[in-house]
């Protein structure tokens, strides 16, 4: 079983490395589309899920395809026949997005750490963590970067370590979406900065009376002594 706070900084390690082999405009220029962005923000405000975690998930599971549920492609007016199977029919495209990100694994509505990490962790969960068991970046969140070269899952359990991936994968989506909305943005996940209380002069006392007190008058006094001796 894969380890998720390793893979969470695993995969932040990577987006930090990332850069683009493929060209993703044009795709990402269909995924923040005024009318496509108010869909998947519809679903969004529904599951607190960030609209653009829909967009890409939309977009690997379905090619961005109206009538295919967000869940695993399948028509969502029938039941579905994949992975997760037995879901549906739904009333709308939305319905059925509620539904996978709601009820159905890896629950990403339950999802609290939309930081750069969990973010594409999350992503990785909703493919299967079948490549990080393995030790490989997934094509999932790779495919069309510098962390990808080759190695797929061409059906349930069966890997094929020289098949390259040819969709285009979530990371790059996501980094041609940000130069395109500056409104994406990840979380800033950690500890809080400490707060640091305000210095303030010590209390008066014998050795250190407030200005203007008798006690300062009579320490002038003793200084004056002291001085004079």
């Amino acid at each position: 079983m894969a380890d998720l706070v390793a893979l969470r900084a695993a995969n932040a390690r990577r987006w930090r490395a990332a850069r683009l082999t493929r060209s993703f405009s044009s795709v990402a220029k269909h995924l923040v589309d005024p009318v496509a962005k108010a869909r998947y923000v519809a679903v969004s405000n529904r599951t607190g899920v960030p609209w653009w975690f829909i967009a890409v998930t939309h977009e690997r599971e379905s090619s961005q395809n109206w009538t295919g549920s967000l869940a695993q492609g399948d028509p969502w007016n029938k039941v579905s026949v994949h992975v997760p199977a037995g879901r549906g029919p739904f009333t709308s495209w939305e319905a059925a997005a509620v539904d996978a990100l709601t009820n159905c694994a890896p629950f990403a509505a339950r999802n609290k750490d939309w930081g750069v990490g969990g973010t594409l962790t999350m992503l990785e969960q909703y493919n299967g963590l079948g490549y990080a068991s393995r030790g490989k970046p997934s094509p999932y969140l790779w495919s069309g970067t510098d962390q990808y070269v080759s190695g797929k899952y061409v059906r349930d359990g069966v890997y094929n370590p020289d098949v390259v991936d040819q969709q285009l994968g979530c990371a790059g989506l996501l980094m041609a979406m940000m130069a395109l909305d500056t409104s994406i943005k990840f979380e800033i996940v950690g500890p809080a900065p400490p707060v640091v209380a305000p210095s303030r002069p010590p209390p008066p006392s014998i050795t250190n009376p407030a200005k203007g007190s008798i006690g300062a008058f009579i320490a002038g006094i003793f200084a004056k002594l002291f001085g004079r001796k």
